[in-house]
């Protein structure tokens, strides 16, 4: 018997080491006014936690359920986006934010165990919901001048690369990686939500 972590488990524990690591060293939510280009842009996504792993579960779910899920993810993010670059808002948007992640994380977990089948619209339903309320949040930021197209499609490609590369990784690993992935994400999307509360109760 092999003294060694299989490369599954090992898959495993780099993806909870860089979410360890990510939780340590930045804010759970970054959100503020945007500036720049496309470069700007690119890194904006990334910069918070909880859009991060969100980046994260949706490539996760398109590896477990169907590629597809990345098609409605791009709907929610251009319906979020121009929701909230018009100004809307919903209320307790930073908190729907978090708990969106679990939502996808949880929409994982259900497949795994009761299949998708006929329910992958539903599932992409809720991708959807789940991206444009990041999205919306996006919006409310982003640059309104010359540098507004730039800064755009800056954020989408960094959007593409982290939940394609995730969607890429994890349909070349065994099954149960995505399934131990999903479950920290879900933990992670409560972590992200009820962070600020428990800094407040301190």
């Amino acid at each position: 018997m092999s003294r060694f972590p299989s490369s599954s488990t090992m898959a495993l524990y780099s993806g909870l080491a860089a979410v360890a690591f990510a939780l340590a060293g930045q804010p759970a939510q970054a959100h503020g006014l945007a500036y720049g280009g496309i470069g700007s842009g690119f890194l904006h996504p990334l910069a918070g936690l909880d859009h991060l792993l969100l980046l994260i579960g949706v490539g996760a779910a398109s590896a477990a359920m169907s590629s597809t899920l990345l098609v409605w993810a791009l709907a929610g993010a251009v319906a979020g986006g121009v929701f909230g670059a018009m100004g809307g808002s919903l209320p307790f948007g930073e908190l729907l934010a978090a708990l969106a992640i679990t939502a996808v994380a949880g929409s994982i977990l259900w497949a795994e165990t009761k299949g998708y089948g006929s329910r992958l619209s539903l599932w992409g339903g809720l991708v959807a919901a789940a991206v444009a309320v990041h999205a919306m949040l996006h919006g409310l930021e982003a640059p309104s001048d010359q540098t507004s197209l730039s800064w755009w499609l800056g954020a989408l490609a960094g959007s593409v690369l982290v939940s394609g590369t995730t969607l890429l990784v994890l349909r070349r690993l065994p099954r149960s990686v995505t399934t131990r992935l999903a479950q920290v994400l879900a933990i992670g999307g409560g972590l992200v939500a009820f962070a600020p509360l428990a800094l407040l109760l301190r």
